[in-house]
C-alpha cells in the first residue's frame, strides 16, 4: 500500500533495475541527440558543397565563354577547325561536375534517411522513458523492453517508387546547359 501511494519517480529510485533502466535510456537519448546533431551538421556541409559545385559550374563556363569570345575577335581562320578542343574540355568538365553534383545529392538523401531514423528512435525512446516515469514500479520491464526492441526491429522502410526525382531534374538541367554551351562554343569560334 505504501508503494502505491508514493510518486512513480520515488518508486523508480528505490528499485535498482528500474533506476538502472531509466539511467540507460536517458543516456541513450543523449547519445541519439548527439548523432542527430552530427547528421544535421553533415547535411549542412553537403548542401554547402553542392552549392559550391553549382557556382563552380557556372563560373567556369562563364569565364570560358568570355575567353573564347575574346579569342574569336582576333579572326584566326584556324580557330573554327580547332573548336573541338575547347568543346571537349568543356564537355569533360561539365560531366565531372554533373557527376559530383549527382554523387553529393545521393549522399545528402542517404544522410536525410539516417537522420529520420535517428529521430524516430529518439521519439520511441522518449515514449518509453515517459511510460517508465508515469508507471513507476508497475512498469513491466520484460514486456516494455521487448516492445521497444520489436518496434525498432519491425520498422518497415517504405520506399516510394518515383519515376522522376528532383535529382534527375537537376542532372537534366545541367546536361542541357552543357549542351547549350557546346553549341555556343562552336558558334563563337566559327562566326
Amino acid at each position: 500500500m505504501e508503494s502505491k501511494s508514493q510518486h512513480p519517480l520515488h518508486q523508480i529510485a528505490e528499485t535498482p533495475t528500474h533506476k538502472l533502466l531509466l539511467k540507460q535510456w536517458l543516456k541513450e537519448q543523449d547519445l541519439i541527440l548527439g548523432r542527430i546533431s552530427l547528421k544535421e551538421s553533415q547535411i549542412d556541409g553537403i548542401q554547402k558543397e553542392i552549392t559550391n559545385l553549382y557556382t563552380i559550374f557556372f563560373l567556369f563556363h562563364s569565364f570560358s565563354l568570355l575567353f573564347l569570345f575574346n579569342i574569336s575577335t582576333i579572326n584566326n581562320p584556324t580557330s573554327c577547325k580547332k573548336s573541338w578542343v575547347p568543346s571537349l574540355c568543356s564537355l569533360f568538365f561539365s560531366m565531372a561536375v554533373i557527376w559530383a553534383i549527382r554523387y553529393k545529392t545521393d549522399v545528402d538523401s542517404h544522410l536525410q534517411k539516417l537522420l529520420e531514423r535517428e529521430k524516430e528512435d529518439w521519439k520511441l525512446l522518449g515514449k518509453c522513458v515517459e511510460e517508465l516515469k508515469k508507471k513507476g514500479i508497475e512498469f513491466d520491464l520484460l514486456k516494455e523492453v521487448d516492445a521497444l526492441r520489436r518496434a525498432k526491429s519491425m520498422r518497415i522502410e517504405t520506399k516510394v517508387v518515383r519515376k522522376w526525382s528532383s535529382r534527375d531534374f537537376v542532372t537534366m538541367f545541367f546536361f542541357a546547359i552543357s549542351c547549350l554551351i557546346l553549341g555556343l562554343t562552336r558558334v563563337i569560334l566559327c562566326s
